[in-house]
Parts: C-alpha cells; sequence; structure tokens
C-alpha cells in the first residue's frame, strides 16, 4: 500500500495500470454447475466459462499487459480466506514461480481479506475484476470529467483495502495517562485523507452535473431531441457513432476503447436534426461504483428520447450481453421492457453470409412490437438507411405536423421556423412560401398564433 499525498490521492497499482507491460496470468474461479444448473444455465443464455476467461483475458490485454496464460479454475465453493481452495492456490504458485510472473488477475470479486492472502501466498500483486476494470477506466479517461469520475470511483474501491503498514508512524498517545491506546495510526490518517478526498470529488462532480443540466436546457429551447446508445463494451457503439454523424471519435477492436462520452449533430432524412451521445460501454458484473461515479454521464442516457441498445450480434454470447445491459439499466431507472424509446440495433451482420442474414431477418421480424430490432454493419453501412427512417419515424410519433403560409419577406419568421422546427415541405407561391413542419407539443401554440398553421390532415 502506497502512502498517501496531502490531497489524499494514492498512487495506482504500477503493475496493472503503468504503462509498462506486465506478466500475468488471468484466473477464472468460477463456480461447478450441477447438472441441472447447468442446462438452466444454458436455456437462460448466461455465458459459460470458457468464454468468460476469454473476456477477462481481453480486459487485462486492453491496458497491454502480456497475457501468459489464462486458465479456468473450478470450485464447488467459495474459501473465505483465499476463495480458491488450497491444492489450487499452491498449484497456481507453481505456474507464477515458473513463468516470471507479475501480476495475477482473478476474474470475480475479492474481498480484502482474500486479495491480502492471496498476494501473501503467491508474492504477487493480485487484481481482482473491479480493480482490473478501475485501471481500464483510469487508462482510457481523457476529460477531466471522466478523470473525475475514474478517481472517485478508485477511492471509494480502495478505502476498503487499506492495510496496516506504518505502525511505526502512530502517535504516541491516543489519551491521557497509560491508560490511552495508540492515537491516530497511519492507516486511519489515510481513510481520513481518502474521505476528504471523496468529498471534494463529489462536490466537483455535481457542479459536472449542473453544468449538463444547462447544456440539456439549452439543446430542449432549440429544440434539439437527443438519441443515446449504449450497450457491451466492444459491440461497435463509436464505430456506429462515427456512421452516423460523420465523426471521427476513436474505434478499436478491444474493450472500453472509447470512456469518455461524446455528442455530434445526426442528420436525419427528411431535414431534421438531433443530437447522438455515445456512452461508455456495458460489461458483466460493472461494479456498482462505477455505475454510482459514472451516473453524472449517463444521465443522457437517462435524458434521451429514444435509446439505441447497440448488439454485438455475431458474438457467441450475444443473448447474455444483452441481458448484461439491461440490468445496466434497471439500475439506472430504465425499465428495458417498457416504453417505445428503446431500439435494439443488431451490430455487425457484414460477418455473416447470406443465409445466416436471412435467418437473422425472419428472427427479427418474429420480435414484438415493442422490442423492434434493426439489423446493420457499422463497418459497411448496410441497414444504416432503415435505421435513420425508425429513429425519425420515433421523434415524429410525439411531435405535431402543421400546415402553414408565410411571406416569403418574413425573412425573421422563416428564420424561427427552421431553428425551431422541422421542414417537411416549403413551395413558393407568388410572394408566399406554403409549408408543412413539424413541431414538439410545447411549440404547437406558438407556431399557432404567429402563423395561422392549421394541422395537418391525415
Amino acid at each position: 500500500m502506497e502512502p498517501l499525498d496531502r490531497n489524499g490521492e494514492a498512487d495506482r497499482p504500477r503493475s496493472a495500470g503503468g504503462q509498462q507491460t506486465g506478466r500475468v496470468i488471468v484466473i477464472g474461479p468460477y463456480l461447478r454447475m450441477r447438472r441441472g444448473d447447468a442446462d438452466a444455465q444454458t436455456n437462460d443464455g448466461v455465458r459459460d466459462s470458457d468464454a468468460r476467461i476469454e473476456e477477462a483475458a481481453g480486459l487485462a490485454r486492453a491496458i497491454d499487459l502480456t497475457v501468459v496464460e489464462a486458465l479456468i479454475a473450478p470450485i464447488s465453493q467459495i474459501r473465505p480466506a483465499t476463495y480458491l481452495g488450497k491444492g489450487k492456490v499452491e498449484e497456481i504458485t507453481g505456474l507464477i514461480a515458473g513463468h516470471d510472473i507479475e501480476l495475477v488477475v482473478m476474474d470475480c470479486a475479492l474481498s480484502p481479506i482474500q486479495q491480502r492472502n492471496l498476494e501473501k501466498a503467491w508474492n504477487t500483486k493480485v487484481l481482482d475484476r473491479t480493480g482490473l476494470i478501475l485501471e481500464i477506466f483510469g487508462r482510457r479517461a481523457k476529460t477531466k470529467e471522466g478523470s473525475l469520475q475514474v478517481e472517485l470511483a478508485h477511492l471509494n474501491y480502495q478505502r476498503s483495502r487499506l492495510v496496516r503498514s506504518w505502525t511505526h508512524l502512530e502517535r504516541q498517545r491516543g489519551g491521557f495517562g497509560f491508560m490511552g491506546g495508540p492515537g491516530e495510526t497511519q492507516i486511519e490518517a489515510d481513510r481520513r485523507l481518502i474521505g476528504d478526498r471523496i468529498t471534494r470529488l463529489e462536490n466537483e462532480i455535481k457542479k459536472v452535473q449542473a453544468t449538463r443540466r444547462l447544456h440539456r436546457a439549452g439543446r430542449q429551447r432549440v429544440p434539439y431531441r437527443v438519441v443515446a446508445l449504449v450497450g457491451y463494451t466492444n459491440a461497435g457503439k463509436s464505430t456506429l457513432f462515427n456512421r452516423l454523424t460523420r465523426a471521427e471519435v476513436q474505434a478499436a477492436d478491444m474493450l472500453f476503447a472509447t470512456l469518455d462520452p461524446t455528442l455530434r449533430a445526426l442528420s436525419l432524412p427528411h431535414g431534421g436534426k438531433a443530437m447522438l451521445s455515445d456512452t461508455v460501454g456495458f460489461i458483466s458484473n460493472l461494479p456498482t461504483q462505477l455505475v454510482a461515479a459514472f451516473r453524472a454521464t449517463l444521465e443522457e442516457v437517462l435524458e434521451a428520447d429514444i435509446i439505441l441498445h447497440v448488439r454485438d450480434i455475431s458474438h457467441e454470447d450475444a443473448e447474455a450481453q444483452e441481458r448484461d445491459v439491461d440490468a445496466v439499466l434497471r439500475q439506472l431507472g430504465i425499465d428495458p421492457d417498457a416504453g417505445a424509446r428503446l431500439l435494439e440495433v443488431w451490430n455487425k451482420i457484414d460477418r455473416f453470409d447470406p443465409e445466416e442474414r436471412e435467418n437473422l431477418r425472419n428472427i427479427a421480424a418474429r420480435r414484438p412490437p415493442e422490442r423492434p430490432c434493426f439489423l446493420v454493419s457499422a463497418e459497411t453501412g448496410e441497414g444504416i438507411e432503415a435505421l435513420l427512417t425508425a429513429i425519425e419515424d420515433r421523434l415524429a410519433a410525439t411531435r405535431i405536423t402543421l400546415d402553414l403560409s408565410i411571406e416569403a419577406s418574413d425573412g425573421a419568421g422563416i428564420s424561427w421556423l427552421h431553428r425551431n422546427a422541422e421542414i417537411l415541405a416549403k413551395e413558393l407561391h407568388d410572394d408566399r412560401f406554403d409549408m408543412t413542419v413539424r413541431v414538439d407539443e410545447t411549440k404547437r401554440d406558438i407556431v399557432v398564433s404567429r402563423f395561422d398553421a392549421v394541422p395537418r390532415v391525415a
């Protein structure tokens, strides 16, 4: 445990978060399933052990660690002291010694005691799944907002893992006379410093939330509708974001390639505009402290008019990933089974042959109307036009279509309509423009009174 500085900040584990590459063993300590449980697991779409260990190895590679070996360690029960059984701990000790391992990644959530005991047994640094994800986020965060949120999550995680390191730094006495025990120890001072730093970070993040609320209020006055992308990490959200907005957001075939949220203008087929938001990817067993810390970022999802759930439909665990994303959405207060604002996007269909694609289309056609899905390839552009049309139709469902006539010389009025309404048709007859516009309910009375507009007859 490294000492804290005067601001209450601590060094990250150098073996996982530093710039140098480290030699790593990734261990998947997964509970053995009885036959009946295994059948139920398969039917429920829960990922199997091979896919889980491959994902854990991918997380390690995402921060340039060299994965020497990724092995599954089946266990019948979780041991309170070391998570693994004594025999498995000894077996892994031999692997560590034989491969010059610098770090062991455990694909599970370890208690502070389990982590400390394993480090003593193996004489090397041990990182659990939560710690590894925090290291990735710490590497990926580029903006001040992202850095604040990662640091807050990291400190909340670290606070429970402080160990008694420097007894020589204890104050001589904590009370009067000889009955008083030791005063404030280093571990208590660390906890106090971390607590102070967490309070400061929470206050700074509150300022970020206030700023975001102001930005959203400004977009609502324009108005711009918001479409948010969510999905499992590496599902292709950033590639789809670039395809839809012609932006150049970093997109790579790795877990958590992008972290900080991005907003860009989205052009709709009939000339309308919306704002598209790219958010951090989700993952199974996402640490609760990360969900809490990134709530300010994910408020864009909460406020979005439409949520696009992007799925890597070519992944072997696509159904399990869908359930993981739905679980995080529920943590945010969004019911994925209720409401018409969530659209599923089945991405990476370019990886299938024509026969498989046709089979996917048949499956999509049988989906219930309240959970429609759209087959696309963000890489090639296939299916993008149909997706944009669906987005426009959903946004239009909550808007009013009006017909009006305005003098061609009324430049201010025409400009106001272009800024505040979606222009569906515009024709010049003599010295007047006959226009068909679509506006939000909040703008209806203004347009009707100012331009003598009338509802469009279907």
